[in-house]
């Protein structure tokens, strides 16, 4: 039973212990270097007394008695082990100050890319290099874009793009640290008085433009009314000069019947005296002859008033 009992402990303790004596191993071998593992995108350089002994570039496991020999012994100790990434790294510049051709200040925002091509040039050719190449890129878009035209700095951002990356990329490969990508994101204005008259210029252009828009309106309009109107005006005069022609027709048919003739006139009579504002006074046949003295006094008399 206490074999059992004992059995079982050393099995538990050698479980627990196993992985803590492995990863003690595994770190005195990385110690004194027996090897090194190289991760995705990254290099070592090992330098030993101020020289480059190994250079380790391909990612996974090396071996670094077979590559330096003895002095991976003491290549941790003595020695220094640089680890560069390889990774692409991007920067933004903010509000580069640069002149335009009329005298403009304006501010531009350059983005760009780079990535370590030769690690080497990186860690020994330059001691900044990071600050080296965002100096250079600032130096060239001052440089390259000052003097350019207001409305080209506005519209043509590609072509800007392309001037500062082909000026500055041979220098930046001269120290291991390559200029990928290069975009001019932001042109604005630094002068807050420049922008506020700018500002006022564009609200007077479009109530420029509105108040130009608003007449134009008006005046197609004035200028279909009056279109209308004329043509109005004309088929009114043709209409009313057809109309005695065909009022003088109608009378000459009526005419050729001396009823209907006498009948119509008659009639035309009555209307206008109906029309009018006289008084009309109806007598019987054969009485006016005695009636007309009467008739005379009463239209010289005053008509006594209404109550």
């Amino acid at each position: 039973m206490n074999s059992t009992t004992g059995y079982a402990a050393s099995v538990v303790i050698g479980f627990f212990l196993t992985p803590i004596a492995l990863r003690i191993v595994l770190g005195l071998m990385r110690m004194f270097g027996f090897y090194a593992v190289v991760q995705e995108r990254t290099t070592r350089v090992y330098v030993l007394f101020g020289k480059v002994v190994a250079t380790l570039d391909e990612p996974g496991l090396h071996l670094l008695w077979l590559r330096m020999g003895p002095k991976a012994l003491v290549i941790n100790w003595i020695g220094t082990c640089h680890v560069l990434d390889l990774r692409l790294d991007q920067q933004y510049l903010r509000s580069l100050a640069v002149n335009s051709e009329e005298g403009a200040p304006i501010g531009i925002g350059v983005w760009y890319e780079m990535y370590v091509s030769d690690p080497l040039a990186f860690l020994f050719r330059n001691t900044d290099p990071r600050g080296s190449l965002a100096a250079n890129v600032s130096n060239a878009a001052v440089r390259s874009l000052s003097n350019m035209k207001l409305g080209d700095m506005l519209e043509t951002r590609h072509t800007m793009s392309r001037t500062v990356r082909a000026e500055v990329s041979p220098r930046s490969d001269e120290w291991g640290y390559k200029l990928g990508s290069v975009y001019i994101r932001k042109v604005h204005f630094r002068d807050i008085q420049m922008i506020r008259q700018i500002e006022e210029k564009v609200v007077n252009r479009l109530r420029q433009v509105t108040s130009a828009i608003k007449q134009d309106g008006a005046n197609q309009v004035s200028f279909i009314t009056s279109s209308a109107d004329r043509e109005a005006a004309v088929e009114f005069a043709k209409a009313q000069a057809l109309r005695p022609q065909i009022v003088g027709e109608a009378l000459h048919n009526i005419a050729a019947d001396p009823e209907i003739s006498r009948a119509l006139f008659d009639l035309l009579e009555i209307q206008r005296l109906l029309a009018s504002d006289a008084e009309l006074t109806l007598l019987p046949e054969g009485a006016a002859a005695g009636l007309t003295p009467f008739l005379a006094g009463m239209s010289r008399a005053t008509p006594p008033p209404i109550r």
